[in-house]
């Protein structure tokens, strides 16, 4: 884990205004309030959603005060940051029902006794009522219509409506009402952050560090983690499910998976065999959404379910040193003669590892042991010595 406390908050970021900022803020030694607003508009919340909260986690774990503004007013606006259309409003009923879940999967992730949790009905009511009127003379439409998701709207012609134009100043007002001296967000959420910098200006105060996180890429590898999407891995979902998606995650998109959702030492996970780095990678999610326990058990039935698709009953050991490329290993468990022909086993992908194949000639650590598939019909349940 990094040491050093900007350097481990600046993991994963994507923009950061500023670096000097919140450097100067991080030295003054106060507990900083660290904004995170959500418009619950839906009941479930996927690791896409996790990004951010493990970024405002990290922030607690420093000794800060995370302020976890629930958008019961907001979500029945609908925010247009990303859309290519207007956001279906929420009833009442509705936002109530999806905060409640929220809270719920959120402290999942949280110290709830660094956490003040906060609904922005509370001030943007009488905001709209007494202080709307005057906050919009200070802003324009140029200055509304300059994002880029209302330009490509605009560009094809798609209706924006009032409400939109004006979801920025709500959330902004948020930052001004919690006196927020740092605020979170997606990639797609840097705009209304800058907007909370200049309305915290106009209030006279100290305007808050903007700090954006990269939207998780789904299980497709392509899309936006999105339930719509069908590649999105549930916080509720059931141990072995969740255990079960994380491995279908491709080899590449494992390695950010890491650097935005775990404190990993991202140099230990990219010397590890893929496989193996992919398994602590499922079993540090389901055990921090259900326990160790059902982490354990997860793997186990992980392990035993693949194991049992085509094993036969008198399954050969090889017992093999730890640390040693897995082209080694198949040639000393007799699986090829040569390491070029091992080399080209696992590159044709004809290696499995647990039932997964293996995508490149890694060293072989944790875990203990494994079964090994070489080629169509060999297999060997291989021992790790230390």
């Amino acid at each position: 884990m990094e040491q050093n406390p900007l350097a481990r908050l600046k993991r994963g970021v994507l923009s950061l205004v500023s670096d000097e900022e919140l450097s100067k803020k991080l030295k003054s030694g106060r507990v900083l309030r660290v904004k995170l607003g959500v418009d619950p508009t839906s009941a479930d919340l996927h690791l896409g959603h996790s990004v951010v909260l493990t970024k405002l986690r990290q922030f607690q774990d420093l000794g800060h005060m995370a302020v976890l503004i629930i958008g019961d007013f907001t979500a029945m606006v609908g925010d247009p940051s990303g859309r290519d259309s207007t956001r279906p409003t929420l009833t009442a009923a509705e936002v109530k029902a999806n905060a409640q879940t929220y809270q719920d999967q959120a402290f999942k992730i949280l110290d709830k006794n660094r956490t003040e949790l906060r609904f922005n009905s509370e001030w943007l009511a009488p905001f709209m009522r007494d202080l709307l009127l005057d906050t919009l003379k200070r802003h324009t439409v140029q200055q509304a219509l300059a994002r880029e998701d209302f330009k490509k709207r605009l560009a094809e012609n798609s209706p924006i409506s009032l409400l939109e134009v004006l979801y920025p100043l709500m959330q902004g007002y948020d930052s001004v009402a919690v006196k927020a001296d740092v605020e979170l967000g997606g990639n797609d959420q840097l705009t209304n952050l800058l907007m909370g910098r200049k309305m915290q200006q106009d209030a006279g105060q100290e305007p808050q560090v903007a700090l954006t996180v990269p939207l998780l890429v789904g299980l497709d590898g392509e899309k936006k983690m999105s339930k719509s999407y069908r590649n999105s891995i549930g916080l509720n979902d059931a141990p072995n499910d969740m255990f079960g998606k994380t491995m279908r995650v491709s080899d590449e998109l494992m390695l950010s998976y890491y650097e935005l959702l775990t404190d990993a030492d991202l140099s230990a996970v990219k010397a590890q065999h893929p496989m193996q780095s992919k398994k602590r990678l499922a079993r540090t999610f389901v055990e921090r959404f259900h326990g160790q326990q059902a982490a354990d058990e997860a793997l186990a039935y992980f392990e035993s379910t693949f194991s049992k698709k085509e094993l036969p009953t008198d399954l050969r050991v090889a017992r093999v040193a730890a640390g040693l490329p897995l082209a080694k290993i198949i040639v000393q468990a007799g699986g090829a003669k040569s390491l070029g022909e091992a080399r080209r086993l696992i590159l044709q992908g004809g290696v499995q590892i647990d039932g997964v194949k293996a995508a490149a000639d890694a060293p072989m650590n944790a875990p203990a042991s494994f079964t090994l598939k070489m080629g169509k019909h060999q297999f060997v349940k291989v021992e790790l010595i230390p």
